[in-house]
C-alpha cells in the first residue's frame, strides 16, 4: 500500500516527526572525506566534434556515492550521498558541511537518492528528498520535506510514503517542473508487474504537489503521471518546448530516452527497444549496448554558447557524458564526452553560474575508485 500525506493530516504527526528528525541529525562524514579548499586547476583541454574546447575543474573530493545535485538561489550546492547524508557546499570556499544524516536502507542501489529545492526556496527554505527507508525487515521509498535553517535540515514532513523499494531499481530522481509540481522517478523495485499496474507507485513517473497530494490533472487521480517504466533515473524539461524528457535503464541494453506525456504507458516490460505495442509509447532513442543513463540536464547557461539547450546524460556503465542536440522531440546528433576519463557518472546539472556540473559514482560498488573519489566536477570554457 502507498500512502500520501497532505494538508491537515500532517499537523497531527508533525511533532513526532520533528523529534525523530532531530534524533537522526548527527553530523557525519565519510572516513576519507577530503574536501578541496578550492577548485583543482584543469590540466587538460577537451574538444567536441564541432570544435568546442573545454576543461574540467574539480569542485569537491572525498564524497561517498554522491547521487543528486541541486543549487539554491544563493549559489550554495546541495548534494545527497547514498549512505544517508545531505551536504551543503559553499561555492565560495569550496567546502561542505553535513546538513542532515538519515538512517536509510543503504543496500545495493537503495539509500538516499534525489533532492530538490522548492521553487520558492528563497522565501520558505523547503528542501525535498527521496530515500529508501528501513521498513519491516525490508524497505520503502519515501519523499519528505525539510526546512533549511543555518545550514541544517529540520521540520521533517512525510509527503509520500510506501513507494515500493528494493536493492535494485529504485529510481529516485526529484525535480520541480515548470508547472510548479514535484516530479519523482520510481523504479519497478525488481518486480516487473508493478510497472503496468497503475495502482502501484513503482515503475512510474510521479507528480505531486509541494504538500504531498496528487497533482491536479493526473490521469488516475493518484500520484501516477506516467507508467510502464523499468528504472527511470533522469528527468528534465526541454527549455525550448517545455516537454519533459526522461532517461531509464533497460535490461542488458535497451536503455531509453523518452519524451513523457501525461498518463501515457512507456511499455515496460511488454515492449522495449525497437518493439511497439498498442497504446504504448516507444523511446525517442535507445541504446542496444548498455550505458546505464542516470541524471540528465539541458544546459541553460551561456558560458559555453555552443552547449546552450543541448541535452547532457550522465552514464554510469558507459563512463561518459552524452551530449545531444535536439529538435522538438527528436535527438539530432549525439557524442560521448570525457569517455572513460572520470569513471561512472551519476548526475549532471546546469549551474546558475553558467557551468555544467556532474558527479562521479566510482565508490558505489560497481566502479574502480580513483584518487579523490567520489567527486563533484564542472565543465568550464578552455582558457
Amino acid at each position: 500500500m502507498w500512502t500520501f500525506v497532505g494538508g491537515a493530516i500532517l499537523s497531527v504527526v508533525l511533532v513526532a516527526q520533528a523529534v525523530e528528525t532531530r534524533a537522526c541529525q548527527t553530523p557525519d562524514s565519510p572516513p576519507d572525506s577530503t574536501p578541496s579548499p578550492s577548485p583543482v586547476p584543469p590540466s587538460q583541454v577537451f574538444s567536441t566534434r564541432d570544435g568546442v574546447r573545454f576543461q574540467v575543474e574539480t569542485v569537491l573530493t572525498g564524497l561517498e556515492i554522491p547521487w543528486s545535485l541541486a543549487f539554491a538561489p544563493d549559489g550554495r550546492l546541495f548534494v545527497t550521498e547514498r549512505p544517508g547524508r545531505v551536504r551543503i557546499v559553499n561555492m565560495s570556499a569550496f567546502t561542505s558541511e553535513v546538513a542532515l544524516t538519515l538512517n536509510v536502507y543503504a543496500q545495493g542501489e537503495a539509500g538516499l537518492l534525489g533532492i530538490a529545492l522548492d521553487p520558492a526556496f528563497a522565501q520558505n527554505n523547503f528542501v525535498y528528498i527521496y530515500y529508501s527507508a528501513p521498513s519491516g525487515g525490508g524497505a520503502v521509498n519515501r519523499i519528505e520535506r525539510y526546512r533549511e535553517v543555518g545550514g541544517r535540515l529540520g521540520e521533517r514532513v512525510v509527503l509520500l510514503d510506501g513507494i515500493p523499494a528494493s536493492t535494485i531499481h529504485d529510481g529516485g530522481r526529484l525535480k520541480f517542473g515548470p508547472d510548479g509540481f514535484l516530479y519523482a522517478t520510481a523504479g519497478d523495485a525488481s518486480n516487473t508487474d508493478f510497472a503496468q499496474d497503475v495502482a502501484s507507485l513503482a515503475g512510474k513517473v510521479l507528480r505531486i504537489t509541494s504538500t504531498g497530494t496528487s497533482a491536479p490533472g493526473n490521469r488516475f487521480s493518484s500520484p501516477v503521471f506516467s507508467f510502464g517504466h523499468r528504472n527511470p533515473q533522469g528527468i528534465d524539461w526541454n527549455p525550448l518546448t517545455g516537454d519533459l524528457w526522461e532517461a531509464e535503464h533497460g535490461p542488458s541494453g535497451n536503455d531509453e530516452i523518452n519524451v513523457i506525456q501525461s498518463g501515457s504507458n512507456y511499455g515496460w516490460p511488454v515492449i522495449q527497444g525497437s518493439a511497439s505495442g498498442a497504446g504504448m509509447q516507444a523511446p525517442i532513442v535507445f541504446y542496444s549496448s548498455t550505458i546505464a543513463p542516470s541524471g540528465i540536464a539541458f544546459y541553460r547557461g551561456q558560458r559555453i554558447p555552443q552547449f546552450t539547450n543541448n541535452l547532457f546524460v550522465a552514464a554510469l556503465r558507459g563512463t561518459h557524458l552524452t551530449r545531444a542536440t535536439t529538435d522538438a522531440r527528436r535527438i539530432v546528433t549525439q557524442e560521448r564526452l570525457l569517455d572513460g576519463t572520470y569513471g561512472r557518472l551519476r548526475d549532471v546539472v546546469s549551474g546558475p553560474d553558467g557551468y555544467l556540473y556532474f558527479v562521479t559514482n566510482n565508490r558505489d560498488g560497481r566502479g574502480n575508485p580513483m584518487s579523490g573519489d567520489d567527486k563533484i566536477l564542472r565543465i568550464v570554457p578552455a582558457s
